[in-house]
């Protein structure tokens, strides 16, 4: 009888990511067997790709939002992590071995599925072979955008990943082909996506692929194609529109009321209606201290789990304060989302001025930035530096907005001999790892008030109105633009949107939102640089902060793993390592 192979995961990994041992699948399966039960072989088939996402979106966090400048760490690590926070590129990181590997698993999961199992003879069989083409052209962009160019820059030249559908037939003389072109996988990626929009007929979720899904990834890769600000492409912003639009009226999904949205990290995907779809993970997957090691685990620690040394970064707090100060201290946000952030004050309150000073080193050169928390005198109007300690200096407050609680000093730097004004604010002490107040984030924790349970969110509504706002904007239609980048705006700021959307500022103005609404969503390191732009992070930390990364750099996208080009059956050309 003739066999067809569905590839295990353990084969997956042997054929396309990792290791050496055996040419043949370790799992076989008669078509005649699975074309006799198609459905409940499929689910069990589909589970398993399902699952290969659990690990694949931990990485793919790390690697979206560590490249970016929402979050700062408060030390150098061991772990291959910080490799994507230091720009220190290295083809030999376990981490991006995971990714690849994780990704490329379920690609040839699906790809199996849909080889083996043919179209037409039952509408629910047809359905979930759209989930098939839905995870895979989900994957493929996911894997060109952290291991491909940003579009703009020459897609048709610059490589993206193998296209690799599926077991080969001839699995003895193996021999599977380069990188394609970075213009190459996303047409994989959207034909795949079109292909799962118009076979997916059943909705069991957002913890499961769903027609909407391929719309809402349809938009954003659109989005990605669509050019930068000083050169727009008019054609593919009009796509990431279309789609959006059909996203938005569908009337599947909803943004949340202002109150909900502040406890969106609480609620699982199913009690959500704002996600499309979210990697579902579960309590009973994690025991012992396994809390400790998932994303939210580094952001913050909590009900005794997690290491808490990553924080959110000055620039960031600054932009969720630029409306209005929060003052978390007193329970009074302005910005929703600064709802996702919670300083950790000490259970004594300690009234302080806490501003931000430059860095400089023995040669006097300004090197990097870091926090004063100086103790308020009694009467408020002067703090003391270094209170108690015979390097003791007072510094005069002068008001800048006493009703927000902000005021200036004039800091003099002895090292310099420099005066320089910092701007600050009056407020409780907050408790210091290492140097660096712990300025904790839980949007990746507490799902159903447990530990740092959280479901990954791939795509949720709020993104295709921005999505949709960008779009507009670069086919210059600037007041439907407006009216969907408010809807989101004004979600979290009622009552301040922007009043005018147009050529000179509606790329920051948008930029901005995105950046305030997908913050510890993976996006943002990608979106400053598929717009040209580049990345720079002067803030305290122990990053280069004097650093501006362009988005010509060769650091921009990570290094093809070495244990997968070592492994690979066919030459698998390794990006540059300069520029």
């Amino acid at each position: 009888m003739k066999k067809i192979f569905i590839l295990s995961v353990a084969a997956a990994t042997c054929l396309l990511a990792a290791c050496d041992i055996e040419r043949f699948p370790s799992t076989q399966m008669a078509a005649e067997q699975i074309k006799e039960n198609p459905d409940a072989l499929m689910d069990e088939l589909l589970n398993g790709a399902y699952t290969q996402l659990k690990d694949w979106s931990d990485v793919m966090h790390r690697c979206g939002e560590y490249a970016g400048d929402n979050m700062m760490i408060r030390g150098s690590s061991t772990d291959a992590f910080y490799q994507f926070i230091s720009y220190s590129r290295t083809p030999a990181n376990g981490r991006l071995n995971s990714f690849w590997s994780n990704s490329y698993k379920a690609i040839a999961q699906t790809s199996n599925i849909i080889s083996l199992i043919g179209e037409g003879a039952d509408p629910a069989v047809d359905s979930k072979l759209g989930e098939c083409y839905f995870l895979r052209g989900m994957l493929y962009f996911y894997l060109c955008r952290a291991y491909g160019r940003p579009y703009y820059q020459s897609p048709e030249a610059n490589l993206g990943v193998p296209v690799v559908n599926g077991t080969p037939e001839n699995i003895i003389d193996l021999h599977l082909p380069d990188r394609a072109t970075v213009k190459e996988t996303y047409e994989q990626a959207i034909g795949d996506l079109e292909k799962a929009a118009a076979m997916l007929t059943v909705d069991r979720g957002p913890a499961y692929a769903s027609r909407e899904a391929a719309w809402a990834l349809l938009s954003r890769i659109y989005l990605y194609m669509s050019g930068t600000w000083d050169n727009p492409n008019a054609a593919y912003a009009a796509k990431a529109v279309e789609y959006a639009n059909l996203v938005i009226n569908s009337n599947k999904y909803e943004l949340l009321p202002r109150a909900d949205f502040m406890k969106y990290n609480t609620f699982t995907p199913e009690a959500n209606k704002e996600t499309i779809f979210a990697v579902k993970r579960v309590a009973s997957e994690f025991s012992g201290y396994d809390h400790y090691y998932g994303v939210g685990g580094m952001y913050a620690y909590i009900g005794g789990m997690g290491w808490g040394e990553m924080y959110a970064s000055a620039k960031y707090i600054a932009l969720l304060d630029e409306t209005g100060r929060n003052d978390w201290y007193n329970n009074t946000i302005v910005d929703a989302r600064a709802a996702f952030i919670e300083p950790q004050y000490t259970e004594t309150a300690q009234p302080v001025f806490r501003f931000i000073k430059k860095v400089y080193n023995a040669s006097k050169e300004h090197t990097n930035f870091n926090y004063v928390q100086a103790d308020l005198t009694v009467n408020g109007d002067s703090c003391i530096e270094g209170k108690g300690t015979a390097a003791a200096k007072a510094y005069k407050l002068t008001e800048v907005d006493a009703s927000q609680g902000i005021y200036s000093v004039e800091y003099h730097d002895t090292l310099v001999n420099q005066t320089e004004t910092y701007t600050g604010y009056k407020d409780q002490f907050i408790s210091l790892n290492r140097v660096y107040p712990m300025f904790y984030i839980v949007k990746c924790s507490r799902e159903g008030e447990d530990s740092h349970l959280h479901s990954p969110v791939i795509t949720r509504l709020a993104e295709v109105y921005l999505n949709k706002a960008e779009a507009l904007a670069k086919q210059g239609s600037y007041g439907d633009a407006l009216t969907a980048l408010n809807l989101v705006r004004e979600r979290s700021l009622p009552g301040k949107g922007y009043a005018s959307l147009n050529t000179t500022n509606a790329g920051e103005l948008i930029d901005k939102e995105r950046t305030l609404e997908l913050a510890f969503q993976a996006e943002r390191s990608y979106d400053v640089y598929r717009n040209g732009r580049s990345l720079t992070r002067r803030y305290p930390g122990p990053h280069n902060a004097m650093e501006e990364i362009l988005s010509t750099d060769y650091r921009v996208v990570y290094y093809i793993p070495q244990t997968a080009i070592d492994s690979y059956a066919g030459t698998l050309t390794q990006n540059p390592t300069s520029n």
